[in-house]
Formats: structure tokens, sequence, C-alpha cells
């Protein structure tokens, strides 16, 4: 999720109980409709079902959330499965315990009314990103689809201005948009894009939202129960999408937004059904997919990246 608006510090708590074992959930950016498995679950009251009292966090610095779950100062942060495995070879003790979003949200976004109708025609045109490395390595792999090589785009760093740049003509696609919402807040402003999946244009699939925990430090059994909770959340968003979102809208003023709502009905079929189990085999495949882009050394098996909290 890529900051679309002003991000604030917000600290919600389910509701007190006896015997409540504490949790803390440190978001991956501010609140918005890819977290609503975790808010429906506190509006629901599915935490204090579950013995547990959930503090959820949205961090400052986007980047902070692993760093402060491998530093001991959170349970759960909710991040990517692509950071992970660059953060498990940097040497960060962390490990995916949880799905959240079970789909590649990322897209190669441009303008609809632009000159770019596949990305065979990014040739000799810029594009934009925000985060160095794996976003270079997906569009390098996407031109590479197409028959052309890395160097027949300039990249052009836009920090995290990402539809703002396309929109104003300052680079003719961008890459780490999310279709769930840059799409929507370009159609919203007037300005139609067109995305390009990237499972669909050469990348591997992959769980573009995750729960990352402390093998060291977590308490499996207080996961197994956050997972359990989020899981009933999850159903319940699927047969009362309706409701669902009025809950959702009714938790901060800020949702109840025309973005936000848009997004709701976007993200809904993406939240992992099944948020404890785990694909293994989409974890070996990142893996290949970034050492040959070349930016990990060798590959690590997924029983080192992921785990399944379930699991005896």
């Amino acid at each position: 999720m890529k900051p679309l608006l002003t991000a604030t510090l917000l600290i919600w708590t389910a509701l007190p109980a006896m015997a409540q074992d504490k949790l803390t959930l440190v978001l991956d950016w501010f609140v918005n409709p890819d977290h609503g498995p975790v808010i429906i679950a506190q509006q629901k009251g599915y935490f204090t079902e579950a013995g547990l009292t959930v503090e959820v966090i949205a961090p400052a610095d986007p980047a902070d959330p692993p760093k402060m779950v491998a530093a001991g100062k959170a349970d759960l942060a909710i991040s990517y499965q692509p950071q992970l495995h660059l953060q498990r070879h940097e040497g960060l003790p962390l490990r995916r315990v949880g799905t959240l979003i079970a789909t590649p949200l990322n897209c190669l976004l441009v303008r609809q009314d632009g000159p770019v109708h596949t990305p065979a025609d990014l040739r000799g045109r810029k594009v934009g990103f925000s985060v160095g490395g794996i976003e270079e390595a997906v569009v390098a792999q996407i031109l590479a689809t197409h028959g052309l090589a890395p160097d027949a785009v300039e990249m052009v760093n836009v920090n995290w201005s990402l539809s703002p740049a396309l929109m104003a003509g300052q680079v003719d696609a961008v890459i780490g948009a999310f279709r769930n919402f840059e799409l929507t807040q370009m159609a919203i402003e007037g300005v139609p894009g067109r995305c390009f999946n990237v499972e669909e244009e050469g990348l591997p699939p992959y769980d573009e939202l995750i729960y990352v925990a402390n093998p060291d430090r977590m308490d499996r059994d207080s996961i197994r129960r956050f997972l359990g909770a989020t899981e009933k959340a999850t159903q319940f968003i699927v047969n009362h999408p309706e409701e669902s979102w009025a809950l959702f809208a009714a938790a901060a003023p800020e949702l109840d937004d025309t973005l936000n709502r848009r997004a709701w009905a976007d993200t809904l079929p993406r939240f992992a059904l099944r948020p404890a189990a785990l694909d293994a085999g989409r974890y070996d495949a990142y893996e290949r997919f970034l050492h040959e882009a070349g930016l990990i050394p060798a590959t690590t098996p997924a029983s080192e990246i992921a785990i399944d909290v379930t699991a005896p």
C-alpha cells in the first residue's frame, strides 16, 4: 500500500476481558481496506472471543514494522513477501506466520490514454518507481517477457508519488502501484489508468501482504488464535460485504470516503481465506526469481522463510 492519505498513528485495542493475552500488531502503513480482516476482527469482537487483547498500530515509517518485530518491540507486523526474502538474507530474524492478501497487488500502471498499450511499447520511455532493487528487477522481468532488455527504459525514482507522477506526465509508467488503490485513485481524478498485472507478465505469483514474527520470541498459541480470528473476520467480509464495509468505515472518520469504498470492493476477493495456510512452493519460486535477478547470493529453503504455526 502506497501513501495516498496523510499518515497518522492509530491505535485500537479489543475490548478488555478476563485472562486476555496481549498481542501487538504493527501495520505496514496507515489503515486502509487491505487491513479489512484485522479491523473487522476488532469491530466484531473476534479477538476478544479468542482470548486476545490486540493493539493495532499504524507506523510513522513503513520501513519500521519488520524491524520492530525483529527487535522484539512488537509481536507481529504486516509486511510483504518480496521484502521478507531480502530481509531474511540481510539477517533479520523473521518468518512469515500468516497471509493477509493472497495475490499480488503490484502492477505496471500506465495512462489509459497514453502511448503504452503493451509493455513492449515502453522502449525508450520512463518508468517511475519507489523502492530500488525488487521493483527494478520486476520491470526487467516484464521487459524480458516482451523481448526488451532492462536498459530499454529509463528508471526514475519518484519516491512515493507514483500516480501523481504518472498523471502529470513525468513518467510513462510506474511500477509498485497497487491495482486496488492507485488505479482507483486515477479514475477518481478523471485520468483513467491501465494495469499490467505482474503475475501475468512473467513474475511468479506471491502473497502480497503477510504477517511476520520473530521465531525466537513468538508465542505460537497466541498467533494461532489471532489468525483464527482474522479467518473468521474474512468469512464475515465475504458473506456480508456491505455490512462489513459499514463496520470498517465506522472504525475511524477518515476511512469513510470514495477511494476506500471502491478499494474495499476491489480488495475483498484477494483476502486469504485460510490465513494460516502456507504454500511453500511460492516462497521457493520467489527465491529463485530473486536469485536469477542477482538480488540474493543463493536461495534459502522456504522452511527458513515461512512457517505454518498450526503444524505440530
